[in-house]
């Protein structure tokens, strides 16, 4: 009989897309191989959708004060043949008490999963005053104290090596038999080109508006925006199209140009390019920034194009806005490489080898 997998997660399941398209998606996956999933989440739904209202902290203190007491319980409610995985923390902010409860009072391995630069501090407007309690330096101690590590690429490797050598380096990956199971239409018009994200990570697109609006006064074009916040952009062209769980790939299929536009910063190079593999799932011809994974990632003009300039943006933009060929040519390459490299068929062996090593 197989041991259990006890997942230790900050989020809900099915609520953030760390963990979504980190490892939730092969949880399936595991039942049908015939492992018992127990999913610990640090936050209830009620307190995590609280933690992202403007206010309210009275009963965001209350939400979190349960959340420590329920998490207190799960540890100490293991069986000696669990397998542990712990994701990105085990409780939302504060130090490291529960992961150093395992390792070093209950003598217990866990297996540490991350995908950005969590080390560095990345809040959004509504919590900003009380970030500090997130505790970023925990994350080292959470690595040193892991039997393994699974991390997204090679920059949060190099981070982590330091600290522990036992890595398996494991992409953010994509199902594309369940989920991103649709293609975009190449032929549509006006043509739209589109980005997904959280009110986070909008900033990003300041480094593109300026050629929007060059683009604006030549060509007939949608800008489509999936977030959960609607953005204040001066552009004819947007089209805000509040986030949906439940119609998200059908939203994402209706962009035939994606863009990821990145700043050079070390947050951005702890990032996995999975909004870039969203967009080439989906048969999407995708232009982004040369920016930590997307170099490994895309192929300039064979399977999506990097664009370090305004006139490099305006000139990749400009030539699928133009060319249907071109963005079917771009985009089913950007698909072959999704298939074989970034797909949870194709990256599936990887998780269970290191299951099997923690359980052995």
């Amino acid at each position: 009989m197989k041991p259990r997998i006890v997942i230790f997660a900050p989020y809900p399941k099915g609520t953030a897309p760390s963990q979504r398209f980190r490892f939730e998606q092969y949880l399936p996956l595991l039942e049908k191989d015939g492992y018992e999933i127990v999913y610990e989440s640090f936050l209830t739904k009620k307190t995590w959708k609280l933690l992202y209202q403007e206010g309210a902290y009275l009963r965001k203190a209350f939400g979190v004060l349960g959340s420590f007491f329920r998490r207190w319980k799960s540890v100490f409610n293991l069986q000696k043949s669990d397998v542990i995985f712990v994701h990105r923390e085990m409780a939302h902010i504060g130090p490291p008490i529960f992961e150093w409860i395992l390792a070093k009072v209950l003598k217990r391995k866990y297996i540490y999963d991350f995908d950005d630069a969590i080390w560095l501090p990345n809040y959004s407007e509504s919590n900003a005053k009380v970030h500090r309690l997130k505790a970023y330096w925990k994350v080292k101690f959470c690595i040193k104290w892991a039997q393994q590590l699974t991390v997204g690429n090679e920059y949060l490797a190099e981070y982590a090596r330091p600290f522990n050598s036992n890595i398996t380096l494991i992409p953010t990956t994509i199902d594309l038999e369940n989920h991103h199971n649709l293609t975009t239409e190449y032929e549509q018009t006006p043509v739209v080109i589109g980005w997904t994200g959280t009110q986070t990570t909008l900033r990003y697109l300041d480094e593109i508006i300026p050629v929007l609006v060059e683009l604006e006064e030549e060509y007939d074009f949608v800008f489509r925006v999936i977030s959960n916040e609607k953005p204040q952009f001066d552009l004819k062209s947007l089209e805000f199209v509040p986030w949906n769980k439940a119609t998200e790939i059908k939203d994402l299929a209706k962009i035939q140009i994606g863009v990821m536009p990145l700043v050079e910063d070390q947050w951005s190079k702890g990032k996995c390019g999975f909004k870039a593999l969203q967009y080439m799932a989906l048969g999407i011809p995708t232009v982004l920034s040369p920016v930590g994974v997307n170099t490994k990632i895309v192929k300039n003009g064979e399977n999506g194009y990097l664009c370090s300039s305004d006139d490099e943006w305006k000139a990749r933009l400009v030539d699928l806005i133009t060319n249907s060929d071109l963005r079917k040519s771009i985009g089913q390459a950007g698909r072959k490489t999704v298939e074989e490299e970034y797909s949870v068929k194709s990256t599936y062996r990887k998780y269970l080898s290191v299951l099997e090593g923690q359980s052995q």
